[in-house]
């Protein structure tokens, strides 16, 4: 493996990290969305509020893995996608800050007129930057994003049928992966009413995703050619991987069997994600860029390796812990006093 594709595996580890995590995040909010009323909704919004409240931050680490990778180790690629791209990215930078602000200050309020007031924020924020996020990648994978700095149109390059596609199937997507695992954090806890709740959209969210990708495959046959065929070529065994994994999650989440239902749904999610990688292989920017000629010199490649390397000994063991102590369960009235 030449050093260009080892920094290739790097940034794509981290944005699979950066969907399976910072996604669920993203879905929780949606979830927070549609709970219902105040009243209604109060133990719906705790629960996502539980679930998320201890991570959402520690998640985003690695959509800056990703970029600092993308800037260091492929510099054209990423001038040309700030460049064309930037009013999505734009908006999913002031999504992401809204989002945070107002779920923080949401749960630091100390009056419920003030919570009502922040949570819109956080709720919609939530709806909208997996969209927008999808849309820059539907833009890179129909080749709208061409070399050169401001080279694509800053407004058609992402709002193309493939870019669409993208943005509604991160957000079911968001959504699905959301409900898998507030499913199987509520049935750790014991809030066993919330299992069916949480059980049931995850069922539906699933649903709607797979319509959603077999709807797309027109979509992306007319309007992104070449990961079409590349999807049936070198991505072909990986995709339908995916679909067995997709297929096996929701079955399992069916029978109310959730010991493996969260790693098979993030399975799923991370095929998805490298059948497209291996589909687009070994263009950056479709038609125009290879790995190679956007690759930045050995010396650099090598540096970026071993700094994400020396890296990853402190931010995975981490990481790992952090997740391994919010799996443990806590009482309702525990998490409500955290939460207060």
């Amino acid at each position: 493996m030449t050093a260009a594709n080892a920094v290739l595996v790097l940034l794509w580890i981290s944005i699979t990290s950066y969907a399976v995590l910072a996604g669920a995040d993203f879905g929780g909010g949606i979830w927070d969305l549609f709970s219902g009323s105040t009243s209604r909704g109060m133990r719906q919004r705790l629960r996502i509020a539980a679930s998320i409240g201890p991570v959402w931050e520690a998640n985003h680490v690695w959509i800056i893995f990703a970029l600092v990778i993308l800037w260091t180790g492929f510099p054209p690629v990423f001038a040309a996608i700030m460049s064309t791209l930037y009013i999505p990215l734009t908006l999913v930078a002031f999504g992401v800050i809204v989002r945070g602000s107002s779920f923080a200050l949401r749960q630091a309020a100390p009056q419920l007129a003030l919570k009502r007031a922040f949570g819109p924020g956080f709720a919609i924020a939530s709806l909208v930057t997996p969209f927008f996020l999808g849309t820059v990648a539907g833009a890179m994978a129909s080749g709208r994003v061409p070399p050169g700095i401001a080279r694509g149109d800053t407004l058609l390059s992402w709002t193309g049928p493939t870019s669409l596609l993208g943005g509604v199937l991160a957000v079911a997507g968001c959504a699905y992966l959301a409900a898998v695992y507030l499913c199987v954090d509520a049935r750790r806890d014991g809030e066993y009413d919330l299992v069916e709740v949480f059980r049931k959209r995850a069922l539906i969210a699933g649903a709607v995703c797979a319509l959603i990708a077999l709807a797309g495959i027109d979509v992306l046959r007319l309007d992104a050619p070449r990961l079409y065929h590349g999807l049936l070529g070198n991505g072909l065994p990986i995709l339908l991987a995916s679909a067995a994994l997709s297929s096996a999650a929701l079955l399992l989440l069916w029978r109310r069997m959730f010991a493996f239902t969260r790693i098979l749904s993030a399975l799923a999610v991370v095929t998805v994600l490298w059948a497209w990688a291996v589909a687009q292989y070994p263009d950056l920017l479709v038609g125009s860029t290879t790995v190679a000629q956007a690759a930045a010199p050995a010396a650099t490649l090598t540096a970026l390796i071993i700094a994400v390397a020396i890296g990853s000994v402190f931010l995975v063991p981490s990481l790992a812990l952090l997740f391994w102590m919010v799996r443990l369960p806590r009482t309702v009235d525990a998490r409500q006093k955290v939460e207060s």
